[in-house]
This record gives structure tokens, C-alpha cells and sequence, in this order.
């Protein structure tokens, strides 16, 4: 299963790879008031990617700050100690016993 994980992670990144080695040619972004940005398409591909992230998280922050907020204001819960579970009492049976193993 590690192995099928490793191929699948290098099959995504020779992907990408060839995807950036076949958009080099220039693009020209245009912002307002006439100015404008020229760099390779697949860096303006990855700047708004980029950007998309930022305005995603700073989406998510007031929620977030929100629910931290109200989190601290909780008030603490002792959480009990941890204690060893009995052993589970074996079997009366004159059957040898069959030890399974899992795939």
C-alpha cells in the first residue's frame, strides 16, 4: 500500500510538472486603471491559486475567532483518570486456542 501511495504521489507531481513545462508562454494579467502584469501562464495559474487560499482562510478567520471565543469562555471539565480495563475471563471450553491474524 505504501508503494501504490508512493506511485500515485509521483503520477500528481510528473502531472504538474509536464503541466508547467507546456504553459511557458507569456499571459498578460490586466488590473485596473491600465496596468497590467506579463509572466509565464503557469505562474499566474499558481499566484491565483495562491490567492484563492488567502482569501479562503481569511473567510474562515471570524468564524473561527468565534468559536475559540466561546470555547474559552466554557468552563473546565476535570477529565477522570485513566484506568486499566479488566482482562476479559477466558473461555471454559477444551479447545486449544486459535490465535487470527488480520491482513
Amino acid at each position: 500500500m505504501k508503494y501504490l501511495l508512493w506511485l500515485l504521489k509521483a503520477a500528481i507531481f510528473f502531472t504538474l510538472f509536464a503541466f508547467a513545462l507546456n504553459n511557458q508562454h507569456d499571459a498578460t494579467v490586466y488590473f485596473f486603471f491600465g496596468t497590467h502584469w506579463r509572466a509565464p501562464l503557469v505562474l499566474v495559474v499558481l499566484a491565483a491559486f495562491a490567492g484563492g487560499l488567502v482569501v479562503g482562510a481569511l473567510g474562515m478567520l471570524p468564524g473561527w475567532w468565534k468559536h475559540r471565543s466561546a470555547a474559552a469562555q466554557l468552563p473546565a471539565v476535570p477529565v477522570p483518570p485513566v484506568t486499566a480495563a479488566p482482562a476479559p475471563a477466558a473461555a471454559a471450553t477444551d479447545l486449544p486456542a486459535v490465535r487470527q491474524h488480520g491482513l
